[in-house]
């Protein structure tokens, strides 16, 4: 009766906050919120904030309907990001070369300097850009930073994306790749890592791996995953032009996910892997932003994987949008990101 009595005063207290659970909840209505002004976070590094202060994405609205227009527009994208790849290879002392793996283009990214612990060691690379960009070469830059910081030797998947091929074919050449450092490395020397719809991909591959009855990695990181792509999750809602990278959950990335899916069910596990069954996964490591579009599906993958009895590891950055922590391999927020992926990989493979 007194704990009553205090709580009801509390509440009363505090402009009936707690009114609000008290209340009939027949019908959730969704909150109305005023404009506001977000400042830039004093507590990160200049580079980082220069980043976070920087306009919304131009093209986050651009909503290209077909796999040849996607493409199109990744090709430029591409070039741009080319132009970097040689400056980068050389500032992190990595050598990058292409090959096929079982009809599957990779580029396998060899750091000069392997320690002995990591020589026995492969990590496995799915790039992001929503299924439909960073083609050949632009989609290695995460892998390079991986291979420069983490020393580790990194194989990096050109999966096939439209026009050339729809959904499942992303996941089927990273399956491919997998089945294929197997045959020649035991699994719990192997970790696969990505993010974006990278992220997505390492655990959409989880799920595959599992139905086929594969022996799984020693241990994945999937960096702010695309793990629901139905538009469901908090942070599409409370992030909305916050993240000044994908902006909106109606933006570009939703519709290049929906050319990818090529009419498939969006909620089906291999293109929502949140729906997923997680038992068994390997030891896992999350990294996102607090205005991170996505940083609900990341928080959601990391309970669930807590909820499956999974050895999961959240990292969350304050202030990043999408994805900024592999932006640029000279950030500080970059170097303690791939750093902590580095101590956890360390930490599981071979084990």
């Amino acid at each position: 009766m007194r704990f009553s009595k205090f709580f009801l005063l509390a509440c009363a207290a505090f402009a009936g906050v707690c009114g609000t659970a008290l209340a009939d909840d027949s019908t959730l209505a969704p909150r109305q919120v005023p404009a506001k002004t977000v400042p830039v976070p004093t507590d990160v590094s200049p580079e980082m904030q220069k980043l976070i202060a920087a306009p919304l994405n131009p093209a986050w609205n651009v909503l290209w309907k077909t796999g040849e227009e996607w493409r199109a527009a990744a090709n430029v994208r591409a070039a741009q990001v080319d132009k970097t790849i040689p400056a980068m290879l050389e500032r992190l002392h990595v050598t990058m070369h292409a090959e096929t793996m079982n009809g599957v283009r990779v580029f396998v990214l060899t750091p000069d300097d392997i320690p002995p612990e990591h020589r026995d060691k492969v990590l496995i690379h799915v790039h992001g850009g929503c299924y439909e960009l960073y083609p050949g070469e632009s989609g290695t830059t995460e892998g390079i930073i991986m291979a420069g910081l983490g020393h580790y030797k990194v194989i990096s998947v050109d999966y096939r994306m439209p026009p050339e091929a729809y959904f499942p074919a992303a996941l089927d050449d990273v399956l491919t790749v997998y089945k294929d450092v197997l045959k020649t490395t035991d699994s719990k020397n192997v970790a696969v890592f990505g993010t974006s719809a990278g992220g997505a991909l390492v655990l959409e591959t989880m799920l595959r791996a599992k139905q086929e009855g594969l022996r799984l990695p020693g241990a994945i990181a999937p960096g702010t995953p695309m793990s629901d792509v139905t538009k469901t999750g908090d942070s599409f809602y409370t992030n909305e032009k916050v993240d000044n990278v994908l902006v909106s959950p109606n933006g570009f990335c939703h519709a290049a996910t929906v050319v990818y899916a090529h009419g498939h069910d969006l909620k089906d596990p291999l293109l929502s892997p949140v729906y997923g069954d997680m038992h068994d996964f390997p030891p896992t490591i999350l990294t996102t932003g607090t205005r991170d579009l996505l940083l609900s599906n990341t928080v959601r993958v990391h309970r669930k994987l807590r909820e499956a009895g999974v050895e999961a590891q959240l990292e969350v950055f304050e202030g990043l949008s999408h994805a900024q922590y592999q932006v640029d391999d000279r950030i500080p927020e970059t170097k303690e990101a791939f750093g902590e992926i580095t101590e956890f990989f360390d930490k599981h493979l071979g084990h």
